[in-house]
Parts: C-alpha cells; sequence; structure tokens
C-alpha cells in the first residue's frame, strides 16, 4: 500500500510517522518527500493492510505536523517512470542513452526493434559492436556539445543520428559527461521531415481543405463548436479525415497547448481497450507491470482524449465512459481508488449510432452524452468539385517524400479521379496519387497510373450534383461517360465506335469537356 502525507517540513516528523509503522511489526519499502516545498510525504508499506490502516489512521493525523493521511496508486517516482515510459513508447524513431563506455542504459520500443532485441534486453548492450566505423564516445568527448545530422549505418540501414551530451555536477560544481541521448532519424524519410518543416506553420484548421463548398461549410461549423467545452461527436466514412478535425477542434480550443491522445475502439479486446483507456493498478492481474499502468486519459489531463469508432466500444467500457462524462471519475483496473480528471471527449463513428441504440447495441444515455456538440463529414464522391486542388496537394507531398520532381495531372487523369466512386475518401485518393507519382517517368500523371479498383462501386445516381437544370444534368452524365471510357479507348475514332456515334460527334464532346491529351491528338 502507498500512502501520501500532507504535513509540515519539520526535523523528526519522518522518524515519528515511521515509529508507529514499526510499532505494528510493517516494513516500510521505500520513502520519498514531494510537494513544491517538501510538504508531502510519501510510504511504501507492501504489508499494510486496510484494516490496519483503519486503525493507524487517526494515530497518524495525531503526529504533530500531520495534516492529512490518503492512499495513492502510486509514487512520485512510479508516476514519472510511467510517463517517461509512456513518451518513449509514442516516438517511431529509436532513442537510446548510452554511457561513456557506449553502452545502452536505456532505449524505446523503436530502438528495441532496430537493434533485433526485445526492449528488456537491450540495457547493457555495447552499441560499438552495431557501429563498428563510428566511436560514439570518442565524438562525444571531442565534441562536448549537441551533433545533429551524423550519417551513420546501422544494420544495413542509413540514418541520421542527433546526439544530446548528458552532464553530472560534482561537488566542486565541475560538470562531467555522463554519456548521450541517440536518437535515430532514417534517411528515406529526410524529405518527408523536409516538407513537415515547411508546412509546419499549417496547423489546425488551415491545415484543412476547404476547396469544395461542402467542406468549407463543414469548417465553420467545427470552427464555431472548438472553442466550446463540450463533448463532441464526428459521424463519417472511413478515410474522410476524422481524427484530422478532431485535432483541429482541439488545437482551436482552450486546451490547445495540453495533449491530444487518440485510441481506435475498433478490434481491440475488451480487456485491453479498457486498459489502454483507464490504466491499472500495481498488480491488477497475472502479467502487469508491478508499478502500474496509467491510463491514457491520465496521460491526457487538462486535454482531449479522442475515441475513434466508439460504436465498437464493449458495454462494459460504455458504463465507465458514460460515468467519466457525468463526473469526471474513473477507477483503474484493479484499484478502488477514485480518480478525477479534467478531459474533453471526441467521439467519432461511421456506424448509425442512433440505430444501435434501438437495436440494443450501444447506450441511448451515452449517445446524448457524446452527442452534445456534432459534426458530419461528407464523403469525397460529394466533394469533387475540389478534387484538382486537393490532387495537386497530394501531389506535391507524394514528390516531396520520394525525393523527385513533382509531376503534373493530365485532364484525363483528372477526369479519371473526378468520375471515380472512392470508397476509401480521401485516405484512399492520398495513396492511389502517393503511387501514381513513384510510377509516373513522365511530366504529367496520366490515367494508366492510378490504380483504381472497381470494388464498392456507388449505385445509382450517387455522385451526380442534381442540382440545376436537366440539360445541365445531362451534360455531367456525359462528361463522366466520356472521361470514364476514354482511357480505354484513347481516341476519338475508337470511343465513336464503342459508344456507336460518329467520329466528329465525339471529338466535338471531347474538346468541350476536356477530355484528351489535345484536339490535335484525338482522331
Amino acid at each position: 500500500m502507498r500512502l501520501r502525507f500532507h504535513c509540515q517540513n519539520r526535523i523528526g516528523i519522518l522518524r515519528d510517522i515511521v515509529s508507529h509503522f514499526v510499532d505494528y511489526g510493517l516494513n516500510v519499502a521505500r520513502g520519498e518527500v514531494g510537494g513544491e516545498h517538501g510538504n508531502a510525504i510519501y510510504l511504501h508499506i507492501p504489508n499494510l493492510l486496510n484494516a490496519q490502516l483503519a486503525t493507524l489512521k487517526p494515530e497518524l493525523e495525531a503526529v504533530p505536523g500531520v495534516f492529512g493521511v490518503r492512499r495513492v496508486s502510486l509514487m512520485p517516482s512510479e508516476r514519472r517512470h510511467l510517463e517517461l515510459d509512456a513518451l518513449l513508447s509514442s516516438l517511431s524513431d529509436p532513442v537510446m542513452s548510452i554511457d561513456m563506455e557506449g553502452h545502452i542504459v536505456a532505449a524505446n520500443r523503436a530502438a528495441g526493434q532496430l537493434l533485433g532485441v526485445r526492449i528488456d534486453e537491450v540495457p547493457g548492450l555495447s552499441l560499438n559492436r552495431y557501429l563498428p566505423d563510428v566511436d560514439l564516445p570518442a565524438l562525444i568527448r571531442r565534441n562536448n556539445a549537441r551533433v545533429n545530422g551524423l550519417r551513420i549505418k546501422l544494420r544495413d540501414a542509413t540514418f541520421l543520428a542527433d546526439i544530446a551530451p548528458l552532464h553530472r555536477e560534482h561537488h566542486d560544481d565541475v560538470a562531467s559527461l555522463a554519456g548521450a541521448v541517440v536518437t535515430l532519424h532514417s534517411a528515406d524519410r529526410i524529405g518527408e521531415r523536409i516538407y513537415q518543416v515547411q508546412r509546419q506553420e499549417l496547423r489546425g484548421f488551415d491545415a484543412l481543405f476547404q476547396a469544395s463548398p461542402r467542406l468549407a461549410a463543414l469548417i465553420r461549423e467545427a470552427r464555431r463548436m472548438a472553442p466550446l467545452d463540450a463533448p463532441l461527436l464526428i459521424h463519417g466514412e472511413t478515410g474522410t479525415g476524422k481524427e484530422l478535425l478532431a485535432r483541429a477542434c482541439h488545437l482551436a480550443s482552450a486546451r490547445g497547448q495540453a495533449p491530444f491522445m487518440a485510441l481506435n475502439c475498433a478490434g481491440l479486446p475488451e480487456s485491453m481497450a479498457e486498459t489502454e483507456l483507464f490504466g491499472y493498478a500495481p498488480g491488477a492481474f497475472e502479467g502487469a507491470r508491478p508499478e502500474g499502468k496509467l491510463g491514457l486519459l491520465e496521460l491526457t489531463a487538462g486535454g482531449t482524449i479522442f475515441l475513434d469508432e466508439v460504436g465498437e466500444m464493449s458495454p462494459r467500457l460504455q458504463v465507465k465512459l458514460l460515468r467519466f462524462l457525468q463526473d469526471g471519475g474513473f477507477r483503474r483496473v484493479g484499484s478502488d481508488e477514485e480518480t478525477y480528471l479534467d478531459v474533453r471527449v471526441i467521439c467519432a463513428t461511421q456506424q448509425d449510432l442512433p440505430k444501435l441504440c434501438a437495436e440494443g447495441l450501444f447506450r441511448q444515455d451515452l449517445y446524448h452524452r457524446l452527442n452534445v456538440l456534432s459534426l458530419a463529414v461528407p464523403p469525397l464522391r460529394d466533394c469533387l468539385d475540389g478534387i484538382e486542388a486537393m490532387a495537386l496537394h497530394f501531389i506535391d507531398r507524394a514528390a516531396r517524400q520520394i525525393g523527385c520532381r513533382m509531376p503534373g495531372l493530365s485532364p484525363a487523369a483528372l477526369a479519371r479521379l473526378s468520375t471515380y466512386h472512392w470508397p476509401g475518401n480521401v485516405r484512399q485518393l492520398e495513396n492511389v496519387l502517393f503511387q501514381a507519382v513513384s510510377l509516373c517517368e513522365g511530366d504529367a500523371i496520366e490515367p494508366g497510373h492510378l490504380r483504381l479498383p472497381d470494388v464498392g462501386a456507388a449505385p445509382g445516381l450517387s455522385g451526380i450534383d442534381l442540382d440545376g437544370s436537366l440539360a445541365g444534368i445531362m451534360n455531367d452524365v456525359e462528361r463522366r461517360v466520356l472521361a470514364a471510357l476514354y482511357p480505354q479507348y484513347p481516341s476519338s475514332r475508337q470511343l465513336a465506335k464503342r459508344l456507336g456515334v460518329s467520329h466528329t460527334t465525339v471529338a466535338n464532346k471531347l474538346r468541350q469537356y476536356g477530355i484528351g491529351p489535345g484536339t490535335g491528338e484525338l482522331g
């Protein structure tokens, strides 16, 4: 059991407190001093029972200078260790701390994967055996300052290493080198990093597309809702950018400088989802960490938690989430201690939650708690009037990531993009164009570079704008038909034969709609 004593900072108070545990034959395994002015003492007494604490508490609170005693789930050092572990685990780049002999002291999971060992096997490994051409300790001693962008080769992969020296102070205030923190950046991703640095000024809503009127209207609604400190429910198909919208709302709120954490509820077993979200107490179950684990809610304190695919949440978790929304309190798995936090909840789903409520698969009271504010993200097929601007943006980004010259987009390829039904929405568009840029060897992306599977085809009139006159609607349909068939019949004569009309008629239509490489090449 771990106890926190709110107390006066006076000589001998720790001895007076510990003496009461000695009288009961209880061993104090560890003690720590905390608080801004040293006015808190934490003690870890492994064998202390609840019944004994109930008897001891009046005696402890009668010690001069002790103002209160309460149970806590973690010692301050344990909390710092868990927070640091969670932070390192979230980093995709390998990070290692080494001593001045070149041995690894600590590392994150990405570093363990790179070295080909389990994370618990990393401490003590000699980094020199993986870097025969670089003597890192000698480099650290020689520079005694931060080194950025050192090109190294490790396990047949090239990295740019950032090396930050660690210093320790002696009693005579002379600092000496204790080692260094080494962060490895994959050289293959440098183009992407440069691109992100160039765009770092674009954050939140400024980084979201507004080329289509429907998307612009969505962003206007989201800007109004972002500062409101209430739950937000975002509905949209897969790949529409629901998490990007949630992050933008977070950044535009008063919590924008606080953490933003995300959890996808789909596909996670109930026990794993519960421990990820709420954490667990020390020794909560077999195989659990002895110090316990902080959940995403505690790591997000003061910020925003984003729960994706909330419709997949189990009934048990729905109850715990409902309670947290009602009073801000929850219990870690295996703990009887209440934890209260201030966290904004943003959820997303592609399911029909009212229908799930009617079928008894989702709690109606939870739905109403989550649906205080709501946003509906339109699918890409309803925003095709802005697809050219989106396509050019993704082509630019792909070219920077790959490190090649940015190709153009041919009219026929644009027409193909404009007539596709996009079941994977914006995410699918980005992936298709990344592949197209990698395949393109010329100056422009052509329809042959676009790998678009004909699955999940949109039925009926889906994607056709029914506003306007019949003539306008028919022109739109005609343009889509010609654009869809032209890549297979890339001349006006072939296409005319396929459609059973005259060559002149098709040539005029292709010229009217801007389909094809040029009027001189249509025949």
